[in-house]
C-alpha cells in the first residue's frame, strides 16, 4: 500500500490537510474520523494500483470492528508516506548503529540476559 502525492491530494480534496490528519494520529488535534481513516485505506491501495472502484469495495465491505485495525494502517501509510526510510526499519526499533560489527549484532547473541527467565 502507498500513498503518494496524488492519493494524498484527493485525501485533501474531500476532507481536510493531511498534516492536519497526521497531527490527529498524535492528540494534536482531531482524531480521524472512520470515513477518513477508511479513505486512506482505500487510496492506500489505489496507491498500489487497485482501481478505486475496488479499493472502495473493498474497504466498504469491512465491518465496524475492523475499524480499529484500518485505524493503525491508515496511520502507518502515513508514516510511511512522511518518513520512507521508516519502513525498512521493520517498525519502532531504531536502526543499529553504523559502526556496530556482526558480532555486536543483538540478535546473533544467544544467551539471554539477566533476569529475562531465558526468553
Amino acid at each position: 500500500m502507498v500513498l503518494g502525492n496524488a492519493e494524498i491530494e484527493r485525501y485533501e480534496d474531500k476532507h481536510t490537510g493531511i498534516f492536519e490528519t497526521w497531527d490527529g494520529f498524535y492528540g494534536r488535534a482531531a482524531k480521524p474520523t472512520a470515513r477518513q481513516v477508511r479513505d486512506l485505506v482505500a487510496l492506500g491501495l489505489v496507491g498500489h494500483g487497485m482501481t478505486g472502484a475496488a479499493a472502495d469495495a473493498l474497504v466498504a465491505e469491512l465491518g465496524p470492528e475492523h475499524n480499529p485495525l484500518l485505524y493503525k494502517v491508515s496511520q502507518g501509510l502515513l508514516g510511511v508516506a512522511f518518513m520512507p526510510d521508516s519502513a525498512s526499519q521493520g517498525g519502532d526499533e531504531p536502526a543499529p548503529p553504523s559502526d556496530m560489527t556482526e558480532d555486536d549484532d543483538p540478535a546473533k547473541k544467544t544467551d539471554p540476559a539477566p533476569g529475562t527467565c531465558g526468553e
